[in-house]
């Protein structure tokens, strides 16, 4: 099995979202899976000129010269996506929308009737396969990813691929403060793990796995005081370095 994992955070694996995103690659390597890793952050990827010419002119073939070029054959070849990022405003990050606007040669100038809904074609010789979202979020409350899942899923449908499941940690800014107080939450990156290699041997993630790594470890009182604490000592060192 291929996957392409593209890590949408700009703090690349530094990040809450690679604390995710990291051992849920371990697990689909240990079951087997050729896993390649992109950040975003490290590629230069141009937003799309909407010109349509990889339909009218080239078809299947993006004239922009970045490092789409690289991506996008490795990508036709896989036969699993997975898509990290952060919740900014609701939705992925802007590199990673920049890249999935840049999918569009995988699409066919020829609409057709699927599920109710008018689609382009996928284009010939690309494959189906798999799509699985890690993303990790701020807000305390788990339905701040529900624009985010809907907006992937509804990706999936246009591309004509499999939307497997979704990775996702609410307050992940507290995932850090437990490890660094010594407070184990092993048991969240356990469950990724575990997710992975689900996918791999089995075609799917359990949902009880999958709410394993979406599962409280604090609080939402206890969140909100760690969290104003946190933003009160950035302001305090910006104020004091001011000075």
């Amino acid at each position: 099995m291929k996957v392409v994992a593209i890590n949408g955070s700009p703090n690349k694996g530094d990040g809450n979202t690679a604390l995710i995103l990291n051992p849920f690659i371990e697990g689909m390597r240990g079951a087997g899976a050729e896993v390649e890793l992109f950040y975003t952050k490290k590629m230069k990827i141009h937003p799309c000129n909407g010109d349509h010419v990889c339909h009218l002119k080239t078809p299947g073939i993006c004239p922009i010269k970045d490092d789409m070029e690289m991506l996008m054959p490795k990508l036709v070849r896989a036969d699993v996506w997975v898509f990290a990022t952060p919740v900014y405003f609701q939705g992925m990050s802007g590199a990673l929308k920049n890249l999935f606007d840049r999918l569009f040669p995988l699409l066919e100038a020829n609409f057709e009737v699927r599920d109710g809904h008018s689609r382009l074609h996928r284009r010939r010789g690309t494959i189906g396969g798999k799509v699985v979202l890690v993303s990790n979020c701020g807000n305390w409350e788990i339905d701040n990813f529900d624009q985010l899942l809907e907006h992937v899923k509804t990706i999936c449908m246009h591309l004509g691929k499999e939307f497997s499941g979704a990775l996702l940690r609410p307050h992940g800014g507290g995932m850090r403060h437990m490890i660094a107080k010594g407070i184990s939450i092993e048991d969240i990156f356990d469950a990724a793990e575990e997710a992975g290699r689900q996918l791999v041997k089995d075609g799917t993630m359990r949902p009880e796995t999958l709410e394993a790594v979406s599962s409280k470890f604090l609080t939402i009182e206890q969140y909100m005081q760690l969290s104003n604490e946190f933003l009160e000592s950035i302001f305090d060192l910006s104020t004091n370095e001011k000075r």
